[in-house]
């Protein structure tokens, strides 16, 4: 498991090396490397950033293109230009558009991680990022699942099915907390209710 690094993600590890602030794997792949096995096919691979870095991004992959979603539509990004919520999904065309990144503006304040849909939901921002067996940065898997929990489609029900039982007490227990205030009578929340040893997620997990 130590050297789990399939070839997608291994990519993206080389394209954001070197980038000077905090960033992570998010999405159905950051469970699969969290959990050190490929459990499904992904269509791509989802990079997290936190909003007040996004600055940064054009420095990292200088000469690419890059283009906001607004209202569920593609525009230009202009160099410049501040992305404040709603919006924080951001795609980045290599030159030649032979590659291309989806990166999500993650919020935060005053040294926690703030849930974009419910700034109610919270956690401490160094725990918003754990590490893969490879040393991958990841985005912490009970917020994977929360991000997911929206909209549950098939593929979400088999990542959540995949991933519950290798989540810790306390991320469960943070999970389930999450889900009652920003979606309450979820599904999910009986399966997370009938698992024991919960906790809160704290800085000392």
């Amino acid at each position: 498991m130590a050297d789990f690094l399939p070839a997608e993600p291994a990519a993206v590890a080389a394209l954001m090396r070197g980038f000077p602030a905090s960033w992570c794997i998010a999405g159905g792949w950051a469970l699969d490397l969290f959990l050190g096995r490929v459990t499904r096919a992904h269509g791509d691979v989802d990079v997290a950033i936190f909003r007040a870095d996004q600055m940064l991004l054009r420095g990292q992959l200088a000469g690419w293109s890059f283009r906001k979603v607004v209202g569920g539509v593609f525009q230009e990004w202009p160099a410049g230009e501040w992305l404040d919520l709603p919006l924080h999904e951001v795609h980045a065309s290599a030159p030649g558009g032979q590659r291309s990144l989806e990166f999500l503006l993650n919020d935060h304040s005053g040294g926690e991680w703030v849930f974009r849909r419910n700034p109610a939901v919270r956690c401490p921002a160094d725990r918003a990022i754990v590490y893969s067996g490879a040393g991958l940065p990841l985005l912490c898997p009970a917020i994977v699942l929360l991000y997911k929990a929206k909209h549950t489609r098939a593929v979400d029900e088999r990542d959540f099915d995949a991933a519950l039982a290798s989540l810790s007490p306390e991320r469960r227990a943070w999970l389930r907390g999450a889900l009652e205030v920003a979606h309450p009578g979820h599904a999910w929340l009986t399966r997370l209710g009938r698992l024991q040893g919960e906790g809160a997620l704290s800085s000392t997990e």
